[in-house]
């Protein structure tokens, strides 16, 4: 992976690829990743999400898209959201961690959130917090990472691929270093 890049995304850079978000985001609710969305998902509604939810954020510099890109795809991307309200200047949240599966199995999702971590501490945050669906492939990179558990919430979501089953979410947080 010597062609691995990993950036922020500008708000112009991240509407110029919103139909390769899309994709990624399409590719992944397919391959189960439960991220807010229901089968089936067209892309059109997988690119509405990056333009109407991420992409504003992203432009009003409450949020940090990072992407990976190998070969100048994207291959990955988390967000860091961190314009919070004001009883709450210290932390921020991890939002859309998403390895395309064509990538998956090479260590993105860690480089990604690590990333994220420089980027949370560099604007001074102190804690991250974040929800993944309990047993999800993802629970147990967050806990190798140093993410601690608060509980789950049960009946939390509805699966991507079965609409008659409801999954429990496992929320998480990590105190920061300096």
């Amino acid at each position: 992976m010597s062609d691995l890049s990993i950036a922020a995304l500008t708000a112009e850079e991240l509407e110029e690829r919103l139909p390769e978000l899309g994709a990624l985001l399409l590719a992944c609710v397919e391959d189960g990743a439960s991220v807010s969305f229901v089968l089936p998902l067209t892309p059109g509604e997988a690119t509405d999400f990056w333009r109407g939810k991420v992409l504003p954020s992203v432009r009003e510099g409450g949020s940090i898209l990072l992407a990976a890109r190998i070969g100048g795809r994207i291959a990955g991307v988390v967000e860091l959201a961190h314009k919070l309200p004001p009883n709450q200047p210290h932390r921020a949240e991890v939002n859309k961690l998403l390895v395309h599966p064509d990538f998956r199995r090479r260590g993105l999702a860690r480089k990604l959130m690590e990333r994220l971590e420089d980027e949370a501490r560099t604007l001074g945050k102190t804690l991250l917090v974040l929800d993944t669906r309990s047993g999800d492939k993802a629970e147990p990179l967050y806990a190798s990472m140093g993410f601690e558990t608060v509980g789950q919430i049960p009946h939390f979501a509805v699966d991507p691929h079965d609409p008659g089953k409801v999954d429990a979410t496992t929320v998480m947080f990590k105190r920061l270093e300096g």
